[in-house]
């Protein structure tokens, strides 16, 4: 299992995912472009003593991505999404993927998605933080795949 953000536009929600994959032992991918300077100094200071646990991964565009990302199911969060999430059947070797905080992804991302699922929401109501959506659907999906067996208690 791994998680992969899409250009993130808000620092303070990297640390968030920094935070939440470190402490939950799932690599994060980081595609870049970020909306913000981004260096190891500014990522350390978001996410805290988190960052020397976390397992970090940055990719300078969506095609290098594209090109050295690990085997496995491309899973899509998004709005827009097929799938309800709670109707998902998780592998351990998805890979979950969330767009910008502003924007969502591209075209592209989601013609590449191997699946996309959006989470259902109240009536008028658009969507959920990003790093809230993500670990709303991270824990479902260690949960499903034993991915908590791993993990101290």
């Amino acid at each position: 299992m791994r998680l992969a953000l899409y250009e993130p536009d808000i620092p303070q929600n990297l640390g968030a995912f920094i935070r939440l994959t470190a402490c939950l032992g799932v690599p994060l991918d980081i595609i870049e472009p970020c909306g913000f300077p981004v260096d190891d100094k500014r990522i350390r200071r978001v996410s805290m003593d988190y960052y020397a646990r976390a397992t970090i991964v940055r990719h300078s565009s969506w095609s290098a991505f594209q090109r050295d990302r690990m085997p496995g199911r491309l899973v899509l969060l998004t709005t827009q999404g097929h799938a309800r999430f709670p109707d998902v059947a998780f592998r351990a070797d998805d890979l979950l993927l969330c767009g910008r905080e502003s924007a969502g992804v591209p075209a592209a991302v989601h013609e590449a998605a191997d699946l996309s699922l959006r989470i259902p929401l109240q009536s008028g109501l658009r969507c959920l933080n990003v790093a809230l959506a993500a670990a709303m659907v991270l824990a479902e999906a260690l949960r499903q795949t034993a991915g908590f067996d791993a993990l101290c208690d």
